[in-house]
């Protein structure tokens, strides 16, 4: 079930350029573990969502394969290939199956995630 976490209290992950372009990286907050993608597709955006596959029941995501599929900027599991939506949190193959989204933003040259 997609469910977005959102209470207003930012937390600052790394700076920008710790993540390569079009990986991510995993960050513990608040004892969850949240894959935070860094893309760039003519300028930097930054998307994170929960880091755990409930396809493959491993806290991998952050380690995917970040592609795009149609219009949708996606991450492939590197267990089972299902695509997650990095807007969204939904697994395209699998929507039961979809993870949550957590709100993220760029300032000051850091990456910052809101829960």
């Amino acid at each position: 079930m997609h469910r977005d976490i959102q209470t207003g209290h930012w937390i600052a992950v790394c700076d920008l350029d710790d993540i390569l372009p079009n990986t991510g990286v995993c960050a513990l907050l608040n004892e969850a573990q949240v894959a935070v993608f860094h893309v760039d597709d003519g300028g930097p955006r930054v998307f994170a969502i929960d880091n755990y596959d409930p396809n493959s029941q491993a806290s991998v995501l952050s380690r995917g394969l970040v592609g795009s599929l149609g219009e949708r900027i996606v991450v492939a599991s590197p267990i089972y290939k299902q695509h997650f939506d990095l807007q969204t949190g939904e697994c395209l193959e699998a929507p039961e199956y979809s993870v949550g989204t957590y709100p993220v933003r760029i300032d000051g040259g850091k990456v910052w995630v809101g829960l």
